[in-house]
């Protein structure tokens, strides 16, 4: 794991486009696992206003909320679609985003992994984090090995993700499908994005703390190629910082991204 920290949340949104970017035009038929969110709104903007072709990637979210129809305002497919799908040359067939309003969420948790692999899995993975600890919507207790399956949501999240539903924590819908903590692991490259005071203690238990299914993000500490991008404010409980900071300004790797 590496962890980057920026001055400000519009420095640590490019620094993930960026990257986004170098590996879309490294690899055109690039498998990318997205998230939402209003930070990751920023990411896709930018990637918007990069020009970059998504012609040939293939996409899939990391969640959706049971009882919503891809058209829902609120759905995250109505999301995607707001954000980015609609403003760059994706196929709209090779996007998937879970189906929330599936009969049989169980069949639709097994399509939804058989797909991914049918495409030879995720080749870089966008998060967020949750004040719970979560990615997707892998909340306390989630096994670090789960797979694509429904999971019910914390009041935590249910109140955090509110301003979408009006700000009422009671509209927000109290089960979603989400990717398991282990179909995140499967991608063969993590990109997490935090930003703010909030996310500040939840970052440091998440990349220096244990790992436990409590805080489904310290399963990140397990993957090969995972980057970990916060803001100075997200950043401010790292105990490790003078340590991240310097590889960050001497490791070649990030030598073009260098103020």
């Amino acid at each position: 794991m590496e962890v980057i920290t920026r001055r400000d949340a519009d420095q640590a949104v490019d620094l993930v486009a960026r990257i986004m970017e170098m590996r879309i035009r490294a690899k055109p038929d690039a498998v990318l696992g997205l998230a939402t969110g209003r930070t990751m709104e920023k990411v896709y903007a930018r990637l918007v206003a990069s020009g970059v072709s998504f012609a040939q990637c293939s996409s899939f979210n990391l969640d959706e909320y049971i009882g919503l129809s891809a058209d829902d305002p609120n759905s995250y497919r109505t999301y995607m679609q707001e954000h980015l799908f609609s403003k760059v040359d994706i196929d709209i067939a090779n996007t998937h985003v879970p189906d929330g309003a599936a009969s049989d969420l169980k069949a639709a948790s097994r399509d939804y992994e058989d797909r991914i692999r049918a495409l030879g899995g995720i080749d870089v993975q966008l998060l967020g984090i949750g004040e719970a600890g979560h990615i997707g919507f892998n909340e306390p207790l989630s096994s670090l090995m789960s797979r694509t399956r429904d999971k019910a949501l914390t009041p935590t999240t249910r109140a955090q993700n509110a301003g979408m539903f009006g700000g009422d924590p009671e509209r927000v819908p109290k089960r979603a499908l989400t990717m398991g903590v282990g179909t995140i692991i499967d991608a063969r490259e993590l990109i997490l994005l935090a930003t703010g005071t909030a996310k500040a203690s939840i970052i440091a238990r998440a990349v220096e703390g244990p790992i436990t299914s409590m805080v489904s993000a310290s399963a990140l500490q397990l993957h090969p190629n995972c980057k970990v991008i916060v803001d100075e404010e997200a950043a401010a409980e790292l105990q490790g910082r003078n340590y991240y900071d310097f590889v960050f300004a001497n490791d070649p790797e990030w030598a073009e991204f260098r103020d």
